[in-house]
Parts: C-alpha cells; sequence; structure tokens
C-alpha cells in the first residue's frame, strides 16, 4: 500500500511545501488519523502523549482553515484559541504554527504569564488570527478587558490533563464561557482520568476520537535502571554517576522546586555545569537555562515535572529521577525525555526508603519491574563538599550576560533577526507564521 503524504490528508500546497522543505513528508499515526476529520470541522478527543505529533495534527487543520477564511481584524480579537499548560509549551507550539504557516499571511501572538503584558497587549490591540496562551494570563487580559473572544471558531485544550493537575480547570471553564458554542473544539489529553471525561464530555460535540499511545514502544526504546538508596546518599550518587563523560546531556527530576535548588548546588560545588527550571524561575531564567540544555553549554537539566512534557530537545543522553513522582504516569512523562526521534535512551530512578510505594506503582503502569543495579563503591566516601579554593561552575547563558532575558510574545528562536509575527516588527501587519 502506498504510504500517504500530507497533500493526501487534504493539506494545501502552501502548507505541505513548508513540510517537504523540512522533511516532515510521511504523517504519524495521529496525524493520518486526525487531520481529515479535523480538516471536515468535526470536534476531537485526542489521547496522544508528547512525541506522537499531536501539535501538527492540530496545528495544520487550524492553519489551513484560517487561511482559508480570512476576515478583517477585529480589535483585541481572535479567531482560533490554543491554551496550552506551561510558558514553555505555549513557546513551542507558537514557534511550531510559525514554521507550518510562513507562506501563510497571518498573524499569531503567544500570551503567558513571568514577564511585562505590555507587549502582548499591544500586539494584541490590533488582533490577530490565532493566539496561543496559558489560561492564568489569558483570563486575566480577558478580566481587564484587553481579549475578546466573541469571534473564536477553533479552540485547542493541549495537554488537557495536565492544565487540570495544575489546577486550571476554573479558569479553563471561565474562559470557554466567553467563546461562541458555535465552534471546532478539539481536547488532546496523554491520559483519561474521570477529571478529563468529564471536561471532555462538556465542551465537545460528538466528538471523534483518536487514541495514540506509543508508550509501550518509548518504554521499549529506553533502557530503564534503579539504585535502591539511603535518602542523604542520593547526592553523593548523583555526582559519582555524572563522573561517566558518557552522560553528556542529563536532564534529572526532582520532586519539589526546593529539591532542584538543593541538587544544584550541589552540582555546582562539585563542578558540574548545570542549570534549573522549575515554576520559582522567571521566565527570562527558565528560557535562558532551556537553551543552554540545548545548544550543549550546560551538560545537565535539573526540573520539577513542569518540562516532564511538551518539551523537545534532541539527544538527551540520560534522565535521572532523583525523587520518584507521585504520579506513576509522570514517570512515563519524563524518560520520555530521551529516546526521541526512533534514539535509545537510558534513564535511571534512584529509589529511597520512603518511596516503596511510588516504586510499586511505576511498575505497575510500565508492566515491568525495574532492574536494580549495584551502587558505586565510591558511596562509601562522604557526599563531596564544595571544592576549597574554587569557584563552583556556573552557567549564565551566552553572550557574556548574566541577566535574565525575558522572551516576549512571538519572539524568534534566531536572537539576530526579528520573526515576523513579533509585535516588536516594524509594519507587522498579517505577519507570517513558522515552526514547531
Amino acid at each position: 500500500m502506498t504510504t500517504r503524504n500530507f497533500q493526501d490528508l487534504g493539506i494545501i500546497e502552501p502548507i505541505t511545501r513548508v513540510l517537504v522543505k523540512n522533511n516532515y513528508t510521511h504523517p504519524t499515526p495521529i496525524q493520518l488519523s486526525a487531520i481529515p476529520s479535523l480538516l471536515e470541522e468535526k470536534d476531537m478527543l485526542g489521547i496522544a502523549q508528547t512525541g506522537t505529533g499531536k501539535t501538527a495534527a492540530f496545528a495544520l487543520p487550524i492553519l489551513q482553515k484560517l487561511f482559508q477564511t480570512q476576515k478583517p481584524y477585529v480589535p483585541k480579537g481572535a479567531r482560533a484559541l490554543i491554551l496550552a499548560p506551561t510558558r514553555e509549551l505555549a513557546v513551542q507550539i507558537t514557534d511550531s504554527c510559525a514554521d507550518y504557516g510562513q507562506n501563510l499571511s497571518m498573524r499569531h501572538c503567544v500570551v503567558f504569564g513571568g514577564v511585562s503584558q505590555g507587549p502582548q497587549v499591544n500586539y494584541l490591540s490590533k488582533g490577530v488570527d490565532l493566539l496561543i496562551a496559558t489560561p492564568g494570563r489569558l483570563l486575566d487580559l480577558i478580566n481587564q478587558g484587553h481579549v475578546n473572544l466573541k469571534d473564536v471558531k477553533f479552540l485547542v485544550l493541549d495537554e488537557a490533563d495536565r492544565m487540570l493537575d495544575m489546577g486550571f480547570i476554573k479558569d479553563i471553564k471561565k474562559i470557554i464561557a466567553t467563546i461562541p458554542k458555535e465552534r471546532q473544539t478539539m481536547l488532546f489529553s496523554a491520559t483519561m482520568p474521570p477529571s478529563i471525561s468529564a471536561l471532555a464530555h462538556s465542551v465537545l460535540k460528538d466528538p471523534v476520537k483518536v487514541e495514540v499511545t506509543p508508550k509501550v514502544i518509548t518504554v521499549e526504546r529506553i533502557d530503564q535502571s534503579l539504585y535502591s538508596i539511603k535518602r542523604n546518599e542520593k547526592n553523593a550518587l548523583l555526582v559519582t554517576l555524572l563522573q561517566d563523560a558518557a552522560m553528556d546531556r542529563v536532564i534529572v527530576f526532582s520532586r519539589t522546586k526546593h529539591g532542584a535548588n538543593r541538587i544544584l548546588s550541589q552540582l555546582e560545588n562539585a563542578g558540574i555545569v548545570a542549570a534549573a527550571i522549575h515554576g520559582n524561575k522567571s521566565q527570562g531564567a527558565r528560557q535562558k537555562a532551556l537553551e543552554g540544555f540545548k545548544n550543549g553549554r550546560v551538560r545537565v537539566l535539573v526540573a520539577t515535572d513542569v518540562v516532564a512534557r511538551g518539551i523537545d530537545v534532541d539527544n538527551v543522553s540520560h534522565v535521572i529521577n532523583f525523587d520518584l513522582p507521585e504520579e506513576p504516569e509522570s514517570y512515563v512523562h519524563r524518560i520520555g525525555r530521551t529516546a526521541r526521534a526512533g534514539t535509545d535512551g537510558i534513564a535511571i530512578a534512584f529509589c529511597d526508603e520512603t518511596e516503596g510505594k511510588l516504586l510499586r506503582d511505576i511498575e505497575r503502569v510500565i508492566k515491568r519491574t525495574l532492574k536494580v543495579i549495584p551502587t558505586p563503591a565510591l558511596l562509601k566516601l562522604k557526599p563531596l563538599a564544595a571544592p576549597a579554593h574554587s569557584e563552583p561552575k556556573r552557567f549564565h547563558g551566552g553572550g557574556g550576560h548574566n541577566r535574565d532575558h525575558q522572551k516576549k510574545p512571538g519572539h524568534n528562536r534566531n536572537n539576530n533577526r526579528r520573526s515576523r509575527h513579533s509585535p516588536h516588527s516594524k509594519g507587522a501587519n498579517r505577519s507570517g507564521s513558522g515552526k514547531a
């Protein structure tokens, strides 16, 4: 049977031209299942994890429909809205839409908290085709009268389970109440707990259900192991393991923000170049840490579950669960940061005397028992302290800038040129859209 391409699915030439240029030739399973139905403007319930290509699955049909039904801009208005749980995922979706739609004449904007709302408000004041937002900041702008959603025809709730876990359900319901009932709605979630089923029932009309769960495939491509260790030995074990040069791009997951800061301090004291990303970090600090990790200036990224989903970083060699997550599904999302794009990966878990139940829950979800590795002999030494006469190695970002640089809405990843969808671009009107 001939492999279908995006043109076979009904995607128009200005978009497929960009996809071919970027070597996106064969649709993923969720794209094959979702795109035809979404082009027919059917509501959709999608069960899919990160790494399945779901962003393109909903973004391509939306961009095409917006392009085919262009209208004069309404001040403060938008015709499509995508809600995402975190700032990082919202920026990533924006970049994807910018890439896919670079041959289309459209305006889009991303809004999120942690930065000044001024540039976001200024750009939205002229109206946009597509708005990507986190729920909290968007509701703030709605309440201040800076956003009007009465013309929204397409609504996406991405990572819906994550948004509910983060306590956004009330904000989401208030936002949806301002959107016309006559719309096309898409809800995507990695899991389907009762709360998501209830939300889906309340916002979707006769939805098409697509389900792509590569969980087993992803897990099978990852070499998973476990250290059974005392809690007060975890820091020493982490530093010992990182003496292996093969661990060249590592994400270390902590259960709490304070725990992430403590891990970072220990790594810096051991002379390991690391950065941390969690909810207490400013947007500028989070973006700088991610960029440093992506470009190789940072070897170890210490994170909470804020980056367990929705962040694509190529060639992550190892994921270390310093703390086991309280939700077993989060373990799968965490280790999914490695073994991406068909590569293999390594995931290591630390399990202390308080985490036995968490481990059993994880093993029940992944349907396997994690292999236990003997702890290194070096652990018999005392935990490493700060070097006596040397400064810890700290990551300050590139170009000698030590200040946090906050990413403005629509800011392009190439800092040397302004994006056509940036509110700082001169003469931005129906500015082009660009990449995922």
